[in-house]
């Protein structure tokens, strides 16, 4: 069994940074996406980033070229470096997983099998 455990949430203020982490555990060495996803009130759930085995990775358009998404095999744990936040990235921010035999990672909740409990990240203005 997959279980997935983030941490790294907090209180920033708008142009800050934080880092999430979200430490895996169970069959991480098989082909996978990983993928962080948020939800804020009054937003839908959003896709944030996603990263493949080979280290492919996608964004969502609202984040692309402010958010990085990363790996550390040796560790187990999928990072998510968040700069230059703005107040509407606040939101409970989740990773999630899934397995695959072909194709790419995308942000689309629904194809994602494995869920952590969140982290809430809050900025403000």
């Amino acid at each position: 069994q997959v279980q997935l455990v983030e941490s790294g949430g907090g209180s920033v203020q708008a142009g800050g940074s934080l880092r999430l982490s979200c430490a895996a555990s169970g069959y991480t060495g098989r082909r996978y996406c990983m993928g962080w996803f948020r939800q804020a009130p009054g937003k839908e759930r959003e896709g944030v980033a996603a990263i493949d085995s080979d280290g492919s990775t996608s964004y969502a358009n609202s984040v692309k070229g402010r958010f990085t998404i990363s790996k550390d095999n040796a560790k187990n744990t999928l990072f998510l470096q968040m700069n230059s936040l703005k107040p509407e990235d606040t939101a409970m921010y989740v990773c999630a997983a899934r397995f695959k035999s072909s194709g790419a990672c995308a942000l689309s909740a629904d194809a994602y099998k494995y869920w952590g409990q969140g982290t809430q990240v809050t900025v403000s203005s």
